[in-house]
């Protein structure tokens, strides 16, 4: 009795196991064919971008859900970096943007943190604080109205423009 007892629970907790093992197995999706214009679901694509000066992007862009500067973005944040210290007399406003998904307060606060991470890089650089503002329009102004993973991609950023 007792025996058949304990074998009862030891296959019951081995049938749990097994059902949350399963629960936790994740299946790879494959990603749409975007040759060329996305990595992994970053747009590194040119086809939105503009120049702030000659030769040095206008913007850099980020995963999902994220503010932490991929190496594309750390290579054209340091050459925006150069040609500020080139013009000392010019100021910057970045702008932080999200993709349409989430709420406008979160995409808000989403896209104020991926201007303040491409601020916080260029003032590695030597760029004065004083000199860099920064401005959220989260969901707002997308380059791309497209729901698709390109068009989220492309609107995931950090534009620098020069200040007025």
């Amino acid at each position: 009795m007792i025996l058949s007892k304990i074998l009862k629970n030891g296959f019951l907790i081995l049938a749990a196991c097994l059902v949350l093992t399963a629960c936790a197995t994740k299946k790879e999706v494959a990603a749409p064919d975007v040759s060329g214009q996305m990595q992994g679901d970053t747009y590194t694509g040119t086809d939105t971008v503009n120049y702030l000066a000659d030769g040095v992007p206008d913007r850099v862009f980020f995963a999902t859900n994220e503010s932490i500067l991929t190496t594309a973005s750390r290579e054209t944040l340091r050459a925006q970096a150069a040609w500020l210290r080139k013009n000392s007399n010019i100021n910057v406003v970045l702008e932080g943007h999200a993709d349409e998904r989430g709420t406008r307060e979160y995409n808000l606060a989403l896209g104020e943190r991926r201007a303040n991470s491409a601020k916080d890089y260029l003032m590695t650089y030597g760029i004065s604080s004083d000199r860099i503002s920064v401005l959220s329009y989260g969901k707002e102004r997308p380059v791309d109205a497209g729901s698709t993973p390109l068009a989220w991609s492309k609107n995931r950023r950090s534009v620098t423009v020069k200040a007025n």
